[in-house]
C-alpha cells in the first residue's frame, strides 16, 4: 500500500570506468562507462516498522534496499550538475527512489512511499549532499564500499527525523494536509447533515402516520360514542316500557276490581 513514509537514506560515488565491463566484484555495480559504489546507508524504516520491507523494495527478495537502489541508479544514472542536481524519481509498486549527483560523482538517494512529495525528497537530498560533503570531504573519493555507514549514521538519522513528516518542512504539504483536513471535515459534516435530514424525514413520516392514526382513532371513538348513546337510549326506552307494562299489570286489575265493587 502506498504511503508518505520516508524509509532510507543513502550516499554513493559514481566512478568512470576505463574497463567498460559489467563485473566490478564487491565494490559496486557496473553501468555504461561508470560504476556505482555505496558509501553509506541508513535504514530509517527500521525505527518505526516492526518488520521493515526494505528487502523487497526493488530487484527481488534476494536483494537488500542498498543493492536495489544501486541497481536503480546503475540503470538510470543522474546527469551530474555543477553543484548538485540531475534529480530523478524511479517508482516501484509502492515505493519510489529519488536521487541526484554533483559533478564530482557524489550521489545522494532516498527511498520513500509514493505519497511522499518528491519536492520535499529533493529538498532533503540537497541538504544531505551539503552536510555529507562537509563532513567527509576528501574521504569521499577514496572510501570503499559501505565504509562510511557507521560514521554517517548520526547525520542521516538527524535528517530523516527532520524530514520524516513532510508537512513540517514543506509549506505546500502542510497546506495540502490542512485542505485535506477541511475537506474531510466538510464531508463528515455533509454526511451528518444528510443523516440528520433522513432522521428528520423519518420523524416527520412517523409523525404524519401517528396523526393519521389519531384521526382514525378519533373517528372510531366518535362512532363508538354515538353507538353507545343509541344503545343507552334503546335500553332506556325498553326499561320505560317494561315499567309501564308492570304498572299496567298491577293497576289495571285493581282498577277493574274497584269498578266492580262500586257497581254492586
Amino acid at each position: 500500500m502506498a504511503d508518505n513514509k520516508l524509509r532510507c537514506a543513502l550516499a554513493f560515488r559514481l566512478e568512470s570506468s576505463a574497463f567498460g565491463g559489467d563485473d566490478f566484484g564487491s565494490e559496486g555495480i557496473a553501468m555504461t562507462g561508470s560504476k556505482v559504489i555505496l558509501l553509506a546507508k541508513y535504514d530509517h524504516a527500521s525505527q518505526y516498522e516492526a518488520n521493515p520491507t526494505g528487502g523487497a523494495l526493488y530487484g527481488g527478495r534476494d536483494k537488500n534496499y542498498a543493492d536495489a537502489v544501486t541497481l536503480v541508479i546503475s540503470k538510470d544514472p543522474p546527469k551530474p550538475a555543477a553543484s548538485f542536481g540531475g534529480f530523478k524519481v524511479v517508482q516501484s509498486d509502492i515505493h519510489q527512489v529519488v536521487y541526484g549527483a554533483d559533478s564530482e560523482g557524489l550521489c545522494m538517494a532516498v527511498i520513500t512511499g509514493h505519497k511522499y512529495p518528491s519536492r520535499v525528497a529533493i529538498q532533503m537530498l540537497v541538504e544531505q549532499h551539503q552536510q555529507f560533503k562537509e563532513k567527509f570531504g576528501i574521504q569521499i573519493q577514496s572510501a570503499t564500499k559501505d565504509s562510511l555507514t557507521s560514521k554517517a549514521k548520526t547525520l542521516f538519522s538527524a535528517l530523516c527525523k527532520r524530514y520524516d513528516d513532510p508537512t513540517k518542512v514543506d509549506k505546500a504539504s502542510a497546506l495540502l494536509e490542512k485542505v485535506d483536513g477541511v475537506k474531510s471535515q466538510m464531508q463528515s459534516n455533509i454526511a451528518t447533515m444528510l443523516a440528520n435530514q433522513e432522521k428528520a424525514e423519518g420523524i416527520a413520516e412517523v409523525s404524519e402516520q401517528l396523526n393519521e392514526q389519531a384521526q382514525v382513532f378519533k373517528k372510531k371513538s366518535t362512532d363508538l360514542k354515538k353507538q353507545m348513546r343509541c344503545k343507552d337510549m334503546k335500553m332506556t326506552i325498553i326499561i320505560v316500557f317494561v315499567v309501564i307494562g308492570i304498572l299496567l299489570v298491577i293497576f289495571v286489575p285493581l282498577i277493574m276490581h274497584a269498578k266492580a265493587a262500586l257497581g254492586k
